[in-house]
């Protein structure tokens, strides 16, 4: 008798095309962190924006909520090689976020998270419709353990550049390395270049 593993689906090539190399696909939606999960109660919860000259603009969670909040649906691929096809999140678009700031926007953003995680990406990598701060998935409130109230969704890198527990967002003139990045990590993280370390 043959035993299966949760989540196998069988040859790698039923998923041709949108399996990125190196990885299978999986139903379920594995936890991994850096950090233990933090508890972020909503009354308590903001997201800041810093300018590289120091300049913070916030939204509390009632002010997030009133931004325009997009329906996405996409897969997702996590350096620890396993993908999920079809993921449904809502969210607010970094371009929307960009729009509402009083200055203008530098080359690279470092992502803070509750409980010190940080990663670093290229502003192109968030615009033009590949980046959001998502605060739901799959129609209810974004869970803890995937990083709610709000996490960043950047669907086209690897999994650990969509940082749990989201709660500001500094721009850098010049592009600095964050939690996994500093310990061998690759700095930009495609996926389709199996882009997994320095």
């Amino acid at each position: 008798m043959a035993i299966v593993n949760r989540g196998f689906v069988g040859r790698r090539d039923r998923d041709a095309g949108r399996l990125p190399p190196g990885q299978y696909r999986t139903f379920d939606f594995p936890v991994l962190s850096a950090e233990p999960t933090p508890t972020v109660g909503l009354e308590k919860w903001s997201l800041a924006v810093q300018s590289a000259q120091h300049r913070i603009h916030k939204w509390s969670w009632s002010q997030f909520q009133e931004l325009p909040h997009e329906e996405i649906v996409t897969d997702i691929h996590c350096v620890t090689r396993w993908s999920k096809f079809e993921t449904r999140w809502r969210g607010v678009s970094f371009d929307t976020i960009l729009a509402a700031l009083p200055w203008p926007a530098e080359p690279y953003v470092m992502a803070h998270c509750h409980g010190g995680y940080t990663t670093n990406l290229a502003l192109t990598d968030l615009v033009g419709g590949r980046g959001w701060i998502a605060d739901s998935y799959d129609g209810e409130p974004l869970p803890a353990e995937h990083g709610g109230p709000a996490r960043l969704l950047v669907p086209h890198l690897y999994f650990w550049k969509s940082a749990k527990w989201v709660c500001r967002l500094r721009f850098m003139s010049s592009d600095t390395p964050g939690f996994w990045e500093s310990n061998g990590y690759h700095m930009h993280g495609d996926p389709w270049s199996e882009q997994r370390y320095s």
